[in-house]
């Protein structure tokens, strides 16, 4: 089935992305295919673009962006349970910067009720990111939790994650990010020199686990106030992770916690604590603006793309 979409046809700036027409197929087996009414704008789009992943991650162009959506189901594929045409569903999937799109259905859930669906599609990548990270840390009930760059997408589900199993957290985020933190319930500072020592004055007790969201250089620090560099893990830097002996974390393939992750956000709408922010909302044809956008920084949530 074509439908409208947005791909680049080579590796370079925004202005690679532009309008184009693509095939959506039937779902198959376990597929469901999606009307999309809201995607995202992730950090791994901006670096799929400008072919810095090309090395590590070479695409066939030209390439649809995206990585998760919020939308309505239009049809499914052999052996589909719990999910019919016309439910609303959210998750991860690709090639979303479209009308249509194809998902693996254990990939999506139905949107709680009383969420909206811009709400909804900010959530399926960050929180599998967020919950893949504390399952890997084990994170136990009563630990303390150092999360870095706490005030992003990711950062701000792993805080309310870890929250919600129990444990006390401390954020690192700029000065701007910090009433947000504490308004999540955690205890907050800021980067910078001397990082260290102000963690240690907000957690006398010591720190059980580090997460690093932010690959802003504090991994040196985190293995030293937990002690330990298996106690420390980071989502954004792979080569200072190899540096110091700590843990890299990329999701994919059985390692992909999507579902329990979905099942994670909606407990936390259920229960009243879901918070995630969004930066703006832009139509799709506006993709290259939303990618100058998200490249030039400082965002406050994630910038959503609606067909």
């Amino acid at each position: 089935m074509h439908t409208d979409a947005i791909a680049f046809a080579a590796y370079g700036a925004p202005d690679v992305l532009e309008p184009a027409a693509t095939d959506v197929p039937d779902p198959g087996p376990g597929q469901v295919r999606i009307r999309v009414h809201a995607t995202t704008v992730n950090p791994l789009d901006l670096k799929l673009r400008s072919g810095a992943m090309a090395a590590f991650m070479p695409l066939d162009l030209p390439h649809v962006p995206g990585l998760e959506l919020a939308g309505t189901v239009e049809a499914t594929g052999p052996g589909v349970r719990g999910l019919a045409p016309g439910a609303a569903v959210f998750g991860a999937a690709s090639h979303t910067y479209a009308g249509l799109a194809l998902a693996d259905a254990r990939r999506l859930a139905p949107i709680p009720q009383g969420m909206d669906r811009h709400h909804a599609a900010v959530l399926p990548v960050a929180a599998e990111a967020a919950w893949r990270a504390l399952e890997e840390l084990d994170l136990g009930a009563s630990q303390m939790l150092l999360v870095h760059g706490a005030a992003g997408a990711v950062g701000t589900l792993a805080v309310q994650f870890a929250l919600a199993r129990g444990a006390r957290v401390i954020g690192t985020a700029s000065a701007a990010g910090l009433t947000h933190l504490t308004g999540l319930g955690a205890a907050a500072t800021t980067y910078g020199d001397g990082l260290a020592e102000r963690v240690r004055a907000l957690a006398p007790g010591g720190v059980d686990k580090a997460l690093d969201t932010s690959g802003a250089d504090v991994l040196r620090d985190s293995v030293d106030l937990t002690g330990s560099p298996d106690h420390v893990l980071t989502l954004a830097d792979p080569v200072a992770a190899r540096a110091h002996g700590v843990r890299f974390s990329s999701g994919g393939g059985t390692d992909d916690r999507t579902a329990e992750a979905l099942a994670a956000v909606g407990a936390l709408h259920e229960n009243a604590t879901l918070t995630q922010r969004i930066h703006g909302v832009l139509p799709l044809s506006q993709a290259a603006r939303a990618h100058r956008i998200a490249e030039a920084g400082h965002l406050d949530g994630k910038i959503i793309l609606t067909p």
